[in-house]
């Protein structure tokens, strides 16, 4: 096969319509609008949701529950995540961020006791579940809530 000889697959190349141009054209006039009515007109047709005047699906429904707008989300790193630092490193969220273990810091990070450590760490950290505080500390070392 040579360049001059490529095509486009079957049917992946499709001319658009152009509306209004003629009689011939099969969409000339209302250009496929049809006559008269709120479709027809330019702006018409109704809004998101609307359902002809009866009570829209979203208003039948019940309401349920709040957002909390105080809402606190934290950023979670599992103990056997911190295995990849080496012995006696201090590991901050400004650490964990720039080695990619977290992606962005939320309201701060949250240590949890997934997993085991091998490594006698310093970890600065906003949170701490307890299983993983005294995980740490057995491993011999130092937890520190910032």
């Amino acid at each position: 096969m040579k360049l001059h000889e490529l095509k486009s697959a079957e049917g992946s190349r499709k001319t658009r319509n152009r509306v209004g141009r003629g009689i011939g054209s099969g969409n000339g006039k209302t250009s496929g609008r049809g006559q008269k009515g709120q479709n027809s007109r330019s702006g018409g047709g109704v809004r998101l949701g609307f359902e002809g005047g009866q009570t829209p699906l979203f208003q039948r429904l019940p309401k349920r529950g709040f957002t909390n707008i105080n809402r606190k989300e934290f950023a979670i790193v599992n103990l056997d995540t911190l295995n990849r630092f080496e012995d006696g490193t201090e590991v901050t969220p400004e650490l964990l961020i720039e080695t990619g273990v977290v992606r962005n810091e939320k309201s701060g990070i949250k240590i949890l006791a997934k997993g085991n450590i091998e490594r006698k760490l310093t970890v600065k950290a906003n949170k701490f579940s307890s299983a993983a505080k005294e995980a740490i500390e057995a491993a011999g070392g130092k937890t520190e809530v910032i």
